[in-house]
């Protein structure tokens, strides 16, 4: 792990213990993170915390106050911060769940919610069910219980459901027309390849191995996308709009044109 996000992770851990005090009962380090796939100047910080009460809301502000970008410098793109009670982080919910979810960093939108139903329909509720898998199989764990014990697996059957809702709502966002390289299609590429590896063979890979493993035997025209894509990680010309929407439309045939699977992990 970069030195930086290290000494950043601890800073957070005791900013959130000054807050939350005996409350806390664990944090994880997600996403990139626990993917071992982090990228300096690229990758978010996505963190987990889990309590064993609810929290009540002046400690909820006090908590944003405390671990906002302006208080505690993010050393990445930003911070994903999201705080589950210890019960609906065992559950295997496919419901959002959370207690606090807040954004922030030098090249992050602002966001704070404090409470699932505050969070806009339109801006998706999939991602928390899909961010536990992740943290079961593979969360790094900084204080507390193993991830693998603190978070459950949602069912086959709510991640089915969960990975088409997610693959639809991208597809829905605006993306430019025409051949021009549009950034960010990459991103959206690789996270069609990393649901599909989820789908077919039951485990998360980080985005680039995703993309190789899907690749291996795909259409010559789906292994261009995702060698586009992934060069366009390293700094080159990232696909366009309409060949990232085709191939995430091809995904999404596929998953929700297929049942649940429960797969096994690798």
């Amino acid at each position: 792990m970069d030195g930086d996000v290290r000494r950043y992770l601890d800073d957070l851990i005791a900013a959130a213990h000054s807050v939350l005090g005996d409350n806390l009962v664990g944090v994880y380090a997600a996403g990139s993170i626990g993917l071992d796939a982090f990228q300096p100047g690229r990758s978010d910080v996505d963190v987990a915390l889990t309590v064993s009460d609810a929290v009540a809301g002046e400690r909820k502000r006090a908590l944003v106050a405390a671990l906002r970008h302006e208080n505690l410098p993010c050393p990445a793109r930003g911070l994903e911060l999201v705080v589950y009670r210890e019960a609906v982080a065992r559950s295997g919910s496919a419901e959002p769940g959370f207690e606090v979810e807040l954004n922030t960093g030098p090249r992050m939108d602002f966001r704070e919610t404090y409470a699932p139903d505050a969070r806009p329909v339109a801006d998706g509720h999939f991602w928390y069910a899909l961010d536990r898998s992740i943290l079961h199989q593979s969360g790094r764990t900084l204080v507390g219980p193993p991830a693998v014990e603190a978070f459950a697996d949602v069912s086959p059957t709510d991640l089915h459901q969960l990975l088409v809702d997610a693959l639809s709502w991208w597809i829905a966002l605006p993306t430019p027309s025409g051949d021009d390289p549009a950034p960010g299609t990459e991103d959206a590429i690789l996270g069609a390849c990393r649901s599909l590896v989820k789908h077919r063979h039951g485990g998360w890979l980080p985005k680039v191995p995703a993309g190789r493993r899907v690749a291996t035997g795909a259409a010559p025209a789906r292994v261009a996308s995702i060698e586009k894509a992934i060069a366009a990680r390293a700094g080159g010309r990232p696909p366009s709009g309409p060949e990232a929407r085709a191939f995430q439309r091809w995904a999404l045939d596929e998953i929700s044109g297929s049942p649940a699977r429960p797969g096994s992990a690798g």
